[in-house]
C-alpha cells in the first residue's frame, strides 16, 4: 500500500522503520478490526484505556503550542488539540456508553502500564526537547491511525461492527487534520534544519524518537488484546 501524503518528513521517518511500521499499523488487533474478529471485551478495554490516552495526548500537542516558533505551528497544535478533545474522544464516550460505561468512568479509569510508557514518554519528549522532538514522537499515532482509517476503509468487512471506528480516522475530518500537520512538520524541519534534513546532526535523534513511539503503538495494541 503506498502510505498517504502526510508530507515528506513523515515519509523519511516511516520509511526508515518499515518493520516497526509495519508491525504497528498491520498487527492482529487492526486486522480484527478490519474483518469483525476482534473480541467486543478486546476492544472496549482499548477504548478504555486509549480515552486517558487521548488526554495526555491532548495535553503533549498542548505543550506544542508553548514550544512553537511560528503562528501557524501554533494554530496547528491548538487545532489537533481541538479535533482530539471536541471530536476523536466523542467516539470513545458514545460507545463506552451504550454499554454501561459513562464518562467520568472513563476519565477515572487506571492508566495500564504500556498507556504510562507510551504517554510519559511522549509528554517527556517535549518537556526534555524541543518542538521537533515532541512532533516526531507524536507522529507515529496520529498518521499511523490516518493510513490505517484510510486502508481499513477500503477492505473491512462490509458488516464489521467496528465501522465507526474506521469511518473516525478514514473521514475527511481527520484526513484533514493530518495534512494540515504533516505541512506543519514539514516547515518545522525545514526551518530548523534546513532543506538538507538527513544529513542534519539533529535527525538520528528525531528517528529514534519516532521508532521508539512505533515500538510503543505496537505495545498498545498489544495491551488491547489482554483485557483484565
Amino acid at each position: 500500500m503506498t502510505a498517504p501524503d502526510y508530507g515528506h518528513v513523515f515519509s523519511a521517518l516511516r520509511n526508515s522503520c518499515p518493520d516497526e511500521w509495519a508491525a504497528y499499523t498491520q498487527h492482529s488487533f487492526v486486522t480484527g478490526l478490519g474483518d469483525g474478529t476482534l473480541p467486543r471485551p478486546a476492544f472496549l478495554h482499548y477504548l478504555v484505556q486509549d480515552y486517558v490516552f487521548l488526554i495526555h495526548f491532548a495535553r503533549a500537542w498542548s505543550l506544542g503550542v508553548v514550544k512553537a516558533e511560528t503562528l501557524d505551528e501554533m494554530k496547528v497544535c491548538a487545532g489537533t488539540v481541538d479535533a482530539l478533545v471536541n471530536h476523536e474522544m466523542a467516539l470513545h464516550v458514545e460507545t463506552c456508553a451504550a454499554v454501561g460505561i459513562d464518562e467520568a468512568a472513563l476519565f477515572g479509569a487506571k492508566e495500564e502500564v504500556a498507556n504510562l510508557a507510551y504517554t510519559r514518554y511522549v509528554i517527556d519528549a517535549g518537556l526534555q526537547g524541543d518542538f521537533l522532538d515532541l512532533i516526531a514522537a507524536l507522529a507515529p499515532c496520529c498518521f499511523g491511525y490516518g493510513e490505517i482509517g484510510l486502508r481499513l476503509a477500503r477492505e473491512a468487512a462490509a458488516d464489521t461492527p467496528y465501522a465507526d471506528w474506521i469511518t473516525t480516522y478514514a473521514d475527511s475530518d481527520y484526513q484533514d487534520v493530518m495534512v494540515a500537520v504533516g505541512k506543519m512538520f514539514d516547515a518545522a524541519v525545514e526551518r530548523r534544519l534546513g532543506a538538507d534534513y538527513q544529513n542534519s546532526a539533529r535527525w538520528e535523534q528525531l528517528q529514534t524518537r519516532f521508532t521508539t513511539a512505533t515500538e510503543l503503538e505496537i505495545g498498545f495494541w498489544d495491551m488491547g488484546l489482554n483485557p483484565a
